[in-house]
Formats: C-alpha cells, sequence, structure tokens
C-alpha cells in the first residue's frame, strides 16, 4: 500500500491530509492473519473519525445545496409571492385611526363582507380586504349591512371603516317621496329639489317615455311614476330613477291582476279617479260613476281632464274651454276616456277602477274643497242642487 497525499488545490486537502506527526504503517506482516488485524487498525488510525464526521456533513450540504439549485429555479418561480412574504419580513394590512379625505362606496343588495372588504380596499378605504373580512368573522353577533352609498374617508383602520359602515348617519341617498295624484311636471321638480339634478333633465328623460318601458300607445310618461317614498343613489341619472319609478308601477298593476293588455286603459281610468277623489273611500263612487256613464254613453264631463289638457291651473273651467274639442283629454267635448292619464295613481285608485262601488249615480260634484265632500246623484236635478251648494261655498 502506497502512502499518498491529495494535492494542495484539492478543495478538502485540509480534511483529507493526514497529521504530519503521524507515524507512516509498519510493514505488513506475513501471516494472513497479522495482516487482517493490522490493516483494520492503520484504517482507523489514519483517518480520525472527528475528520470523518466533519467530512460528511460538509458534504451533505454540498449535497443538499446543488439539489436545492437544481430544482429552485422552478420552485422560486411557480410559488414567488408566497416566497417573498415568508422572507420578507411582515408590516401591518392595516391602517390606523378614522382616516381622512371623502369617498363614497355603495354597498348593493345582497354583498356579504367578502366583497364590501375587496370593494373598500379598491376605494383606497382600508388597506387590506383580507383584514377587513377578518375582522368581520371575530364578530359576535354577525353585523348586518344596510344597502345604500356611504360617506367614508380614505385610509381607515379596519374597525374604524366597519363602525361607519354600520352608522346610519354616514348613509348618503336622495330620498324623495312621491304622493299620489302628483304629475309628471311636479314630480320632475321634486327629484330635482332633492336630487339637485335639472328639472330640465328630468323632463328631457321623461320625453322618451318608451325607452323607459312605457307603451308607444301612451302620449307621455303621465301616469307610469309610480307614487312612493324612493331612496335614490349618488351617480344615478334621471333616466334611471324614471325607470325605477316606471318599473314601480309594473310592480304594481301585476299585484293588482291587471292584465297586460289592460295596463294602458287601468292607468288612464285610475289616473282620472286619483284627480277627481276626495277620499278613499269616494274612489270606489267615483269609478262606478265614469262606468256607468261610458255604459250609457254619456261623455264623462271631468273638469279635471279639461284643466289638465289646458295646462293646468285653477280646478274651474271656463265655458270655451270645456267646448274645445282640439284638446284631446277634453272629455266634456270628446267620448270616453281621456287620451291618458292625466295624474299619477296609486294602489287605492287602482284598486277602484278593477272594483268600483255598487250604485247607479251618474253625477258627483265635490261641495268642500277643503274637506274633501262629494255629493254622488242619480239624477241631473239632484246633481243641481249639489253643484247650487258648491258655488255657496265658493
Amino acid at each position: 500500500m502506497t502512502d499518498r497525499q491529495p494535492p494542495e488545490d484539492h478543495p478538502f486537502s485540509e480534511f483529507l491530509r493526514e497529521p504530519a506527526s503521524t507515524p507512516k504503517p509498519a510493514a505488513q506482516p506475513r501471516s494472513r492473519r497479522e495482516r487482517r488485524e493490522t490493516h483494520g487498525t492503520v484504517q482507523h488510525s489514519t483517518k480520525p473519525p472527528r475528520r470523518r464526521r466533519v467530512l460528511t456533513g460538509v458534504i451533505v450540504t454540498v449535497i443538499i445545496l446543488g439539489l436545492i439549485g437544481g430544482g429552485g429555479a422552478f420552485v422560486y418561480s411557480t410559488f414567488e409571492p408566497q416566497i417573498t412574504a415568508m422572507l420578507t419580513p411582515q408590516s401591518t394590512d392595516d391602517y390606523s385611526g378614522d382616516g381622512s379625505g371623502e369617498v363614497m362606496v355603495k354597498i348593493a343588495d345582497g354583498e356579504f363582507g367578502d366583497a364590501i372588504g375587496v370593494k373598500l380596499q379598491e376605494a383606497g378605504v382600508v388597506k387590506s380586504s383580507d383584514t377587513f373580512y377578518s375582522l368581520l368573522l371575530k364578530e359576535d353577533p354577525q353585523p348586518v349591512f344596510q344597502t345604500g352609498t356611504f360617506k367614508l374617508a380614505q385610509k381607515m383602520s379596519s374597525k374604524s371603516a366597519l363602525a361607519a359602515l354600520l352608522d346610519p348617519a354616514n348613509k348618503v341617498d336622495y330620498t324623495v317621496t312621491i304622493p299620489e295624484g302628483k304629475t309628471a311636471s311636479g314630480i320632475y321638480q321634486s327629484l330635482a329639489d332633492v336630487t339637485g339634478i335639472s328639472f330640465d333633465d328630468f323632463k328631457a328623460a321623461g320625453a322618451d317615455f318608451v325607452s323607459l318601458g312605457v307603451p308607444a300607445e301612451a302620449p307621455s310618461i303621465e301616469g307610469f311614476l309610480f307614487p312612493a317614498t324612493y331612496e335614490f343613489q349618488p351617480g344615478q341619472t334621471a333616466a334611471e330613477m324614471l325607470k325605477t319609478m316606471v318599473d314601480r308601477t309594473y310592480q304594481a298593476l301585476d299585484a293588482a291582476g291587471v292584465p297586460v293588455d289592460q295596463r294602458f286603459h287601468v292607468l288612464t281610468l285610475a289616473g282620472l279617479i286619483q284627480s277627481e277623489s276626495g277620499s278613499k273611500d269616494d274612489m270606489y263612487k267615483v269609478s262606478r260613476v265614469f262606468q256607468n256613464r261610458i255604459a250609457q254613453g254619456m261623455n264623462l264631463q271631468s273638469d279635471a281632464t279639461v284643466r289638465y289638457g289646458a295646462g293646468g291651473g285653477e280646478v274651474d273651467t271656463t265655458e270655451a274651454e270645456r267646448e274645445d274639442a282640439s284638446n284631446p283629454y277634453n272629455t266634456y267635448a270628446n267620448p270616453g276616456l281621456p287620451v291618458g292619464p292625466i295624474s299619477n295613481p296609486g294602489d287605492d285608485a287602482i284598486d277602484a277602477a278593477l272594483h268600483p262601488a255598487d250604485g247607479e249615480w251618474l253625477y258627483f260634484v265635490t261641495v268642500n274643497l277643503d274637506t274633501g265632500e262629494t255629493i254622488f246623484s242619480v239624477t241631473q236635478e239632484e246633481h243641481d242642487e249639489a253643484v247650487q251648494q258648491y258655488q255657496a261655498n265658493h
């Protein structure tokens, strides 16, 4: 066996080179047994166990690094975001305080906490949607969010943003109540007063009524703007608001069981009933009067229709106005119902148009405009007496 030392430039020469003080092994014995025993002693004495362990650790380290280096490119390219997040010191995923500035956030019907968190992050309200959603999951009981538009701040803590969303004072909407019997023109003005959108914008949107769902046979949008309380949102257009009201009218007609092909007729009659009635109870009698007159071929002779066609104003009409057949709403000079609704009726007027009271009345007159007291008559003579009572009060 020849004694060999590793070259000086060998990478592990420091660990493989034998110490200088180590004696060279003796010549091999002649007997086989002696040769076996002496060979084992030399093997263990020339390579100390401690240095062998150091060498093994270095080699294992090199092998592991090699293995990592071989597949690391693929692993890193695939999981770069996760690896970066693991190796980068984590900072808080939340702002602190109540924030500053102003931002509007709309919460839609049916949105859940995770979707709301994403919306808040996109608007710059919270730093992390996940942090906001984690906060929600810890709440007991779970928060219930209102739909609508909320005025919040930018860079709010998740806790502050949640508190702001649950505070009704931060809800921003355009609440407007439309009473029964109001005309389209009056509704435009009410909407303009609340929303800040101009009257002319609403008027222009209403003029394109077919695009809003009103049938082409109608002369205008009148009658299709359902009276109710609405909560419109900032950013909605005039057309969108009017479309909401038209859709609400169809909901009322469907709920009342009005066939689709009878919608326009029912609204025309209901609008007339709404304008001529002093109370809910009177509506059903007024409905019966108009339907009795139509059945007997009599003109309706409604001052409300004449006045509407003439441009509004006082309740009373002149003889010239009543004789003006060019006014398509004039039910003195023209038979049957007017060409369209003269107001926007509510549920009661629609129901009265469908279910008139039983009676033979052919006339009625409101003798007290302050209280709405109305006298219903069967004969012309009875009606003339009621008219004299009205004239005496005015």
